[in-house]
C-alpha cells in the first residue's frame, strides 16, 4: 500500500495567513488597540476561528512577533550570505558583514508593518509574555549578528543600537524633519 500524500490541515494552512494578518493589524493599532475581530477581518475569517488557532490575544500577538523576528533573522542571514559572496576588500570583514546585514534589515523594514510591530511590542512589554517574546527575539537576533559577523561585542551592540535608532527615525519621520537636531540624529543612518 502506498503512503497517502500529506496535506496540511485547514488550521495549519490558515496559521500563516492569520499571522500575516495579525502583523498588519497589530502594526496599525498596537496590542491594546487591536482586537481579535480586527485580525479576523484582515484575514477574512471569523474571530472565532482566530481564537481557535490562538486562544488569547496575547498568544496571537506573541506568535506574530515571533514570526516578525524569524523574518528579521532570515533577512540578516541573507545579508551576511551576500557579504560572503561579495568582492571588495572590506566585504568579508566583520564590519563589511555588519554593513550588509544592516542593509538587508533596512530593506526588510521598509515594510513598515514589521517595524511597527516591533515598536508596539516594546510599548506592550508590560505584559510578561510579550516582554519575554521581545527578549527572546532580541537574543536570537543579537546571537545571529555576533555569530555571522564575528564582530567584537561593542560593534554588535552598536549595530543593535543603530537598528533601534532607525526605528525612531522612520516611525516619527525624523529623516524629513528640518533642523540641525534632525541632521544629527539621522546622520549616517540608511533606510529606504
Amino acid at each position: 500500500m502506498s503512503p497517502r500524500p500529506s496535506t496540511l490541515s485547514t488550521a495549519d494552512s490558515r496559521r500563516p495567513v492569520v499571522l500575516a494578518s495579525a502583523i498588519r493589524a497589530f502594526a496599525r493599532s498596537g496590542y491594546v488597540g487591536t482586537t481579535i475581530a480586527d485580525v479576523g477581518r484582515e484575514a477574512d475569517i471569523s474571530a472565532a476561528y482566530v481564537f481557535k488557532l490562538y486562544p488569547s490575544k496575547e498568544r496571537l500577538f506573541v506568535a506574530a512577533l515571533e514570526r516578525c523576528y524569524e523574518l528579521v533573522e532570515e533577512a540578516l542571514e541573507a545579508g551576511a550570505a551576500g557579504a560572503a559572496g561579495a568582492s571588495g576588500v572590506d566585504a568579508q570583514t566583520p564590519a563589511g558583514i555588519l554593513y550588509a546585514m544592516g542593509g538587508a534589515y533596512a530593506a526588510l523594514v521598509a515594510d513598515r508593518d514589521l517595524l511597527m510591530l516591533q515598536v508596539h511590542a516594546q510599548a506592550a512589554a508590560g505584559s510578561p509574555g510579550i516582554a519575554a517574546a521581545v527578549r527572546s527575539g532580541v537574543a536570537r537576533v543579537t546571537t545571529l549578528v555576533k555569530t555571522r559577523s564575528g564582530a567584537p561585542d561593542a560593534d554588535v551592540q552598536r549595530f543593535i543600537a543603530f537598528g533601534q535608532l532607525c526605528h525612531l527615525i522612520v516611525t516619527v519621520g525624523i529623516e524629513s524633519a528640518d533642523g540641525p537636531w534632525a541632521e544629527i540624529i539621522a546622520a549616517g543612518i540608511r533606510h529606504p
